[in-house]
């Protein structure tokens, strides 16, 4: 069986965010001595090749940085990419042929495989949420509740299954929430101070639990409404409220059974948090050959 090709070109991740973290993952692996049982059983000039297989169905994520790993401990070795991110496979596909120094395939063999199994369950669950919402309006969209270090590469693997990025952090878009409400003083207190400081690329959106919230906050300049924990009848009536005067986004309480209906109602965003904090590792795995 053969991976199908990738729907999309994807930006790359930038190599030297690549490099970094290969390069802290392994030495959390090697430690101060390297691979003992790899240099005690496998002579330091022996070469080997491989194949990096799919073990199950999934979303292709992590080439690069897989071939990064390998790199950083054989810069002669060979990584042939079969496949591209974004590409579904079936269980025996080749992603990858690798060849070169055997000590530096089999002591970087678990960092590429832990950061591709990662990255590529994240892809492979946003596909489903996507493919549950083809034929709608509504764009599946990821949340800041990512594993700490590692946020570019979860939601780059989010990009790689058809969904799109949120905020990236705290400092790149303002999302004013019922804490920030209650802390400023209320919601037109926040919206202002708000817009007084933010620039003129930043967007602002602000978080509703009720149509009388949201009443209130459309009667200032906002972007996007973030509509958290309503009903589908709930959100239909508050789409007509904001009659396109700003991007509608539906949160919380969304799972594979109930995104269709979600998406039905009109909503331009579904923001899913299970995408980066509950995507299972998809299986792929490692194999000399002759």
């Amino acid at each position: 069986m053969s991976a199908m090709s990738a729907p999309t070109e994807l930006a790359p991740l930038p190599r030297s965010l690549l490099e970094k973290a290969v390069a802290d993952a392994l030495a959390e692996d090697l430690g101060l001595v390297g691979d003992i049982t790899t240099n005690a059983t496998i002579p330091a000039d022996a070469t080997a090749r491989a194949l990096l297989r799919a073990r199950r169905p999934g979303v292709v994520s992590g080439l690069e940085i897989a071939r990064s790993a390998f790199h950083a401990l054989d810069p002669a070795l060979a990584f042939e990419a079969v496949c591209a991110d974004g590409a579904h496979v079936l269980p025996g596909d080749t992603l990858a042929k690798i060849s070169g120094n055997a000590r530096a395939i089999l002591s970087a063999e678990r960092v590429a495989l832990n950061f591709m199994g990662r990255m590529s369950g994240i892809a492979t669950l946003t596909r489903a949420y996507v493919d549950a919402v083809s034929g709608t309006k509504a764009a599946i969209v990821d949340t800041r509740k990512t594993t700490p270090l590692l946020r570019a590469f979860e939601k780059y693997a989010v990009r790689c299954g058809g969904g799109r990025n949120h905020r990236i952090g705290l400092y790149d878009a303002v999302l004013i929430k019922d804490n920030h409400i209650v802390a400023a003083g209320g919601i037109g207190k926040a919206i202002a101070a708000a817009r007084a400081i933010a620039g003129h690329m930043v967007k602002i959106e602000v978080e509703v639990d009720t149509l009388e919230q949201l009443k209130a906050v459309l009667t200032h300049r906002v972007d996007a409404v973030l509509l958290d924990n309503m009903s589908p009848a709930t959100l239909r009536e508050a789409i007509a409220m904001v009659a396109g005067r700003a991007l509608t986004e539906a949160s919380g309480g969304v799972n594979l059974e109930t995104v269709r209906a979600i998406a039905e109602t009109g909503v331009d965003l579904i923001s899913v948090g299970a995408l980066t904090h509950s995507a299972p590792v998809l299986d792929l795995g490692l194999d000399f050959i002759e």
